[in-house]
């Protein structure tokens, strides 16, 4: 007897093993491809990344829908770490749904946008796609030890910002409260941006919203495979593995270190990283769901 339940899910960060960080864009063919495949073999989907819906409509959903996304994919974008989230179909994004209980106050929102334009706009973006956070991004024409030098000086004037306006806020492991004692947010900072969010989002809240919309269309996996680039992905596996599912994390930068986990992890050969690696693992589980053929490596 066969299961109608299906071999696998998927749980992806973009930035990194989907997009490259250097191009912001989908630059190795294989990887949309692959991700067809796999969707079109009956393999959930799910985007799980800090990008807005626009960025996602730009850079991920047109190679999908040009490369044969089919009515019965089940593919969804988890944008804003949780907060905004939506299906994605031949026709491209679907309706939009946003938490707007996440958004920071405008005038914080206002500072740090001036603060870009008076202090840091030879390096740095201000990221207007964004619904409910603020983000601001290392121009891509600037090199990335040269971003990575300032962003430690951005971050703390953020941080005064938001001590200025009352507004609780973390930022690595330094914890400035309100008057109040709250700490309401979040500086987070990437190898390529800093975002400012609500405490409550994160990679595991994009993943509970992820299994909500597989749950709502049909059967949920019992495994899975969670790809990302930073140690703040792991929270996409520490969910699924709190929640009894059997996941594997893939981590594309283990530069930082792999952390000691309850289930397993799974890096590339050490010269592969990024997107190259994500692409790596993306061509052995097409392999094996789509052709039947058997992983030569780990998967």
């Amino acid at each position: 007897m066969t299961s109608d339940l299906p071999a696998l899910g998927l749980l992806l960060d973009v930035d990194g093993p989907i997009a490259s960080p250097v191009t912001r864009s989908i630059a190795i063919p294989s990887i949309a491809a692959d991700l067809v495949a796999l969707a079109n073999a009956g393999v959930p989907v799910v985007f799980n990344t800090g990008r807005s819906d626009e960025f996602l409509r730009g850079e991920v959903v047109g190679p999908l829908v040009e490369g044969g996304l089919t009515e019965n994919a089940r593919v969804f974008g988890v944008c804003e770490k949780g907060a905004v989230w939506f299906r994605i179909t031949p026709a491209g994004v679907g309706d939009l749904s946003i938490d707007e209980t996440l958004i920071p106050p405008v005038e914080l929102s206002r500072a740090v946008d001036e603060l870009v334009a008076t202090r840091f706009a030879e390096s740095m973006f201000f990221d207007y796609t964004k619904r409910t956070m603020i983000s601001v991004e290392q121009r891509t024409e600037i090199d990335s030890d040269d971003y990575l030098a300032l962003q430690p000086e951005f971050d703390r004037a953020v941080l005064d910002l938001c001590r200025t306006l009352d507004l609780g806020a973390v930022w690595r492991t330094e914890e400035h409260p309100a008057s109040d004692g709250r700490i309401l947010y979040r500086l987070d900072p990437t190898i390529i941006s800093t975002d400012i969010e609500s405490v409550q989002v994160g990679k595991d809240l994009g993943a509970e919203r992820a299994l909500a919309l597989i749950a709502a269309t049909g059967a949920v996996p019992a495994v899975w495979r969670t790809v990302g680039d930073s140690r703040s992905d792991y929270a996409m596996a520490d969910w699924l593995h709190a929640q009894r599912y059997e996941v594997a994390h893939v981590d594309v930068r283990p530069s930082e270190g792999v952390p000691d986990k309850p289930y397993e992890v799974l890096t590339a050969d050490e010269e592969i990283v990024n997107d190259a690696a994500g692409a790596v693992f993306l061509r052995r589980w097409a392999a094996s769901v789509v052709d039947g053929v058997e992983a030569d490596g780990p998967a």
